[in-house]
């Protein structure tokens, strides 16, 4: 379990000092070894000390430039959003609502089998797994991780905006999409008869189905 960092008088974000152009470069290395780090899916990388010592510097150098430990996944999180910009849920004109499902279906297919995808998951599972916990404990990273959810409930909403299907549903299908498609994707690595083509498309169908209904 990934344990919180007390630091005296310092505060979520209130510990980080704008760097200088060194400092800048110092901030960009640590930020991508980080990455690198939790990719792996190495437990001992979800240490703010053991990133520090890959990058060559020293625990106290990370917290100048980014804060406690909190501050600092926060800062990895916040870098991953800016790595993967925006969303692209942009369906044609005039796309069904099948074929609107079938492009999230494909870009969560090749999302969630990328590097940073990885990298918070590794993440993620050292974080307490309670919600009440996560947000006393963490905070800043809890935010961060909320505003990954909801900037995503906004892209399936904005795609399917200019037809007559039901909001609720859609934050549904938001919300449960991302395991579904995890599942999947866990699957693709494996020895499996299954058929990729066959589970995405049956998903893909199912979830439409549910959509376009009354």
């Amino acid at each position: 379990m990934l344990r919180q960092v007390t630091t005296s008088g310092s505060s979520s974000g209130a510990a980080a000092h704008r760097p200088n152009r060194r400092g800048s470069e110092t901030r960009q290395k640590v930020l991508e070894s980080a990455l690198n780090a939790l990719a792996t899916g190495d437990p001992n990388a979800v240490s703010a000390n053991h990133i520090a010592k890959q990058v060559g510097v020293t625990w106290g150098a990370v917290k100048y430039q980014f804060g406690d430990v909190d501050d600092f996944w926060a800062a990895v999180l916040g870098h991953m959003a800016e790595r993967r910009g925006e969303l692209e849920l942009r369906p044609d004109p005039g796309a069904s609502v099948e074929e609107r499902v079938g492009q999230i279906v494909d870009l969560l297919w090749l999302g969630l089998d990328t590097p940073d995808v990885r990298a918070m998951d590794t993440l993620r599972n050292a974080l307490p797994r309670e919600r009440a916990e996560l947000e006393r404990s963490f905070p800043s990273t809890a935010a961060q991780l909320a505003a990954w959810q909801a900037g995503w409930i906004e892209s399936c909403q904005a795609a399917f905006a200019d037809l007559e299907v039901d909001p609720v549903r859609v934050r549904e299908m938001a919300a449960m999409i991302p395991g579904a498609m995890q599942g999947l994707t866990a699957e693709r690595h494996l020895s499996t008869y299954s058929n990729m083509d066959d589970a995405k498309r049956g998903l893909r169908n199912a979830i439409a189905a549910y959509l376009a209904g009354p």
